[in-house]
């Protein structure tokens, strides 16, 4: 059995120990979407859980099959970032979503805490979801894209009415998912054009 003095002499159980202490602030980074027929915003940490669960029930509707390992790794590491980027609201006309220069440093500096080869894999994991191009990437950001939408669709339009968002502007967004899955696809268009037939999404 290992003496307490002797784990805390480990030097890469230092730095992972201090990684779980800083990726704690990820709960205190607030989401413009809200949790399921509620009024509370969701945060970054129960957002990454929520896909991570996701991939594991929904991982039979990508269009190739996954790593679904790799894809639960990606949705719980994408939003770390954010404890030093903040949350950038996907429909913001003032800063674009995909600002991964200033991400980038965030990365380096947040899993830069960890052991080399575990920082290496997970930038590069945090690199390849960003990118969107292996089917792990492209099926996890279709997670990213789905479950905020079927928020909204829950709260009467959610963030597309509280920030006057058109249909068209929802639907580029969204038509992300397709690239993870064509079958999620057809279950979110059809869930948007019910949400414009409901009057809580409107036609620009």
């Amino acid at each position: 059995m290992y003496s307490t003095r002797a784990m805390t002499n480990n030097s890469d159980l230092i730095q992972q120990v201090n990684f779980i202490k800083e990726i704690d602030k990820l709960k205190y980074i607030q989401r413009r979407t809200k949790l399921f027929n509620s009024d509370r915003h969701e945060n970054d940490a129960e957002h990454s859980w929520h896909l991570a669960m996701m991939t594991i029930v929904l991982a039979g509707h990508a269009n190739k099959p996954v790593d679904v390992l790799k894809v639960v790794k990606m949705v719980l590491i994408h939003d770390i970032v954010e404890i030093d980027a903040g949350d950038t609201f996907i429909y913001d006309t003032a800063k674009s979503h995909d600002n991964t220069a200033e991400e980038l440093l965030a990365a380096e500096r947040i899993f830069g805490l960890l052991p080399a080869q575990q920082a290496e894999e997970f930038i590069a994991l945090w690199k390849e979801f960003e990118e969107g191009v292996s089917e792990e990437a492209k099926f996890a950001r279709s997670m990213d894209r789905f479950e905020p939408l079927l928020q909204n669709a829950s709260n009467e339009g959610g963030t597309w009415q509280e920030f006057d968002v058109p249909y068209e502007k929802v639907y580029a967004k969204k038509k992300v998912i397709a690239r993870g899955s064509t079958a999620l696809w057809s279950y979110a268009d059809n869930l948007l054009n019910e949400s414009v037939e409901k009057g809580i999404l409107k036609k620009g």
